[in-house]
């Protein structure tokens, strides 16, 4: 999360920007996960599984695969490379930024030592001059083949030294907040220092090949108030597009330098392209200088291709980078499901590109869409037992001899590990994404129970927020003033989906309007209530106990995608609340790919306290298609179909799953028959 305002160092490290610089920065700002304390039965439980068995986890398996082995050999100038990618050094990173968020709300004496231990190994570990990066220093001689014979030779396609750099910044800003400790942080500064020296006007330039040390350096001049490191930030981005070694004509996006967001300049980017994690990086970077400098240009670039993404190239689920070749965007509204990509870090990218939409322009659309990835596309990436993991995250499963699974089973771990870790760290921040204060105005963004301390309009106030959310839409807030009364107003999000609005765009839409309307009391009272960019605004001197009830329709609305997505054609989705809804094999007779959901299906809904940890699930009577023994017939048969929440699949083994659901029997997609047979079927009622 971002912090509020620049949290300068001690005397000596760096001296604060001249108030005048200062006054540029976001216009909203995000309180502070430090300051609100979950008592949600939804995520609090998630957060203390991240604390106490992922990041643990992690921090093993960093160790068994030799990932922490190799700052060791760096720092003894003596070894082997000992894992696969020049980029594993991101994974103790993460792991340790993680590790200090949770140290901020838990804190740990056996937990800190260790951080302890493994930064003074990271810190063995660095070259001289700065530099730190274990795939060359370990032998200079003989780097890791993307490495490159020299420093940044490779930096534009292979290296990672930069992106390597940028996870030690957010890393090292994370442990000294949480800790006070300066140990990685001066570690990150002496390497940042070298990073200024090296490029810059008149010195060296590239577009780094795998983005983040922009935000990363953005965090740095958060912390420090040192100008040079978000001017470096924006020298990186205006890198982008200039290199002259592409062929523009190529349809290979590594030759054509859109994989890596290369082939225009930042400013002149128009669509969200390329490798997804990469791309969704360089956009929250942009929001950030944007917000940092005033530059009109950078926030104009970033509006457009949020817009390209969230009309086109975004799933029902939350999930983007829809092909696996490259990791990559496809074209407007190539949305696949039974090949659909959706790596979890580009969900993990896409909550930071979001939150920092949302702190431009304070429209309640980007949480909208933060909203739907967190309770679907991102969750989904990470097993209910906290240390299993989705790398991609399919749109559907089919079982057949001639179409096999994509997805096996969750992993532990994986030889590309970005994923678990990138989950690691987000986690423990999630708090700080519930409100943020603008002026006299105190958003309600996320609909999380628990208690926070907040500073409105100058005003001390604590809100306690109460509910049961996702799966009832009953809101309580509960507002005491430090004084006898407060002057602020609240801003509750009233969410698209309880507006009639399945996205921010026509991508997707309800297939009927509610009549339902979201409705607030003040203290027992109905009270009427303007809307603007989607929030209830709520303005009042508020006195203690004052007590502000909101009731948002949960129904289960059908979702149809825009007709240009051809692979959802003559489908429907399931939603309720923010949450989509996907059928499993466990709960449908073993398949679901003959599931057939026919306009005007009656769902029930009922909690389910023991099923996948307590969760929601939806019911209906539907057809199911049967296909004869001989393999010549085909028959439709009533069934009860179970749709559970999309996050929570594959925690009870592998087997056939899908979001989208035929609503007639118009095309037989029989996988699991000989090609032979098809010629011969007859459709039976």
């Amino acid at each position: 999360m971002l912090p509020s305002k620049p949290f300068l160092l001690a005397l000596g490290l760096a001296a604060a920007l001249p108030a005048a610089a200062q006054k540029l920065d976001y216009p909203i700002q995000a309180v502070p996960f430090t300051q609100v304390k979950l008592t949600d039965s939804f995520w609090l439980p998630r957060l203390k599984t991240n604390t106490d068995v992922t990041i643990p986890a992690s921090f093993a398996r960093c160790e068994s695969t030799s990932r922490v082995k190799n700052f060791e050999m760096a720092a003894a100038h003596q070894g082997k490379f000992a894992t696969t990618f020049p980029f594993d050094d991101t994974d103790i990173y993460k792991t340790i930024e993680g590790a200090s968020y949770s140290l901020s709300v838990y804190p740990d004496a056996k937990l800190s030592a260790y951080l302890d231990e493994l930064i003074a190994k990271v810190g063995a570990a660095q070259e001289p001059d700065g530099y730190l990066y274990t795939a060359r220093t370990i032998d200079p001689a003989h780097p890791h083949p993307w490495a490159g014979p020299e420093r940044w030779s490779k930096e534009r396609e292979l290296s990672h030294e930069l992106y390597n750099a940028g996870h030690l910044y957010e890393s090292a800003v994370a442990h000294y907040e949480a800790t006070g400790k300066k140990t990685l942080l001066n570690i990150a500064l002496k390497n940042a220092d070298l990073v200024c020296s090296v490029f810059g006007p008149g010195k060296r330039s590239v577009a780094p090949g795998h983005e983040i040390v922009e935000m990363g350096l953005v965090k740095l001049y958060r912390v420090t108030g040192q100008r040079k490191y978000l001017d470096e930030a924006k020298f990186f981005l205006d890198a982008r597009g200039q290199y002259k070694g592409y062929d523009p004509k190529s349809p290979d996006t590594w030759k054509n330098g859109s994989y890596w967001q290369d082939d225009k300049p930042v400013a002149a980017q128009t669509e969200a392209e390329g490798h997804a994690v990469r791309a969704e990086y360089l956009y929250s970077a942009m929001a950030d200088v944007a917000a940092l400098t005033g530059d009109k240009q950078l926030l104009a670039a970033v509006d457009t291709i949020w817009n390209n993404m969230v009309a086109k190239k975004f799933y029902v689920t939350g999930g983007t980078g829809a092909v696996p070749g490259g990791e990559r965007f496809g074209a407007n509204y190539e949305l696949p499901n039974t090949t659909a990509y959706n790596e979890t870090c580009a969900s993990v990218a896409d909550v930071f590109w979001n939150e920092r939409m949302f702190q431009l322009h304070g429209d309640s659309k980007y949480i909208d869409v933060m909203e739907k990835v967190l309770y679907n596309g991102l969750i989904s990436g990470v097993g209910l037992d906290g240390k299993s993991f989705f790398y991609s995250n399919a749109m559907q499963i089919k079982s057949s001899a001639s179409f096999p699974q994509t997805e096996p089973a969750r992993a532990g771990w994986f030889e590309c590990s970005c994923c678990p870790t990138n989950l690691a760290r987000l986690m423990p921040a999630l708090p700080g994404y519930v409100y943020a204060e603008r002026g006299r105005a105190l958003y309600a963004n996320l609909f999380v129970s628990g208690k926070a301390n907040l500073t409105v309009n100058k005003q001390k106030v604590e809100l306690t927020q109460e509910n049961n959310y996702p799966w009832d839409g009953g809101l309580k807030f509960t507002v005491d003033p430090a004084k006898s009364t407060a002057d602020f107003d609240l801003l509750v999000r009233i969410p698209g989906w309880a507006r009639n609005e399945a996205m921010p765009s026509n991508l997707y839409t309800f297939e009927q309007p509610s009549a339902e309307r979201a409705t607030i009391k003040i203290n027992g009272k109905a009270v009427d209530y303007q809307l603007k960019n989607g929030y209830a605004v709520l303005p009042r001197k508020w006195h203690k106990h004052d007590v502000v009830e909101v009731n948002l329709p949960l129904e289960v609305r059908r979702v149809h995608a825009n007709p240009l997505v051809k692979d959802d054609l003559g489908k429907v989705a399931l939603q309720r609340g923010p949450v989509i809804y996907c059928a499993e094999w466990q709960d449908n007779n073993g398949k679901t790919s003959n599931i057939v959901v026919p306009a005007g299906t009656q769902f029930a809904s009922s909690y389910q306290p023991g099923l996948l940890h307590g969760v929601e699930t939806l019911t209906a009577t539907v057809p199911v298609v049967l296909v004869g023994a001989n393999g010549t017939s085909v028959s439709t048969t009533p069934r009860t179909l179970v749709a559970i929440p999309y996050y929570a699949w594959a925690n009870r083994g592998r087997g056939e799953m899908t979001v989208w659901f035929p609503e007639k029997l118009t095309d037989l997609d029989l996988l699991s028959q000989p090609a032979t047979a098809a010629a011969d079927v007859t459709v039976q009622k």
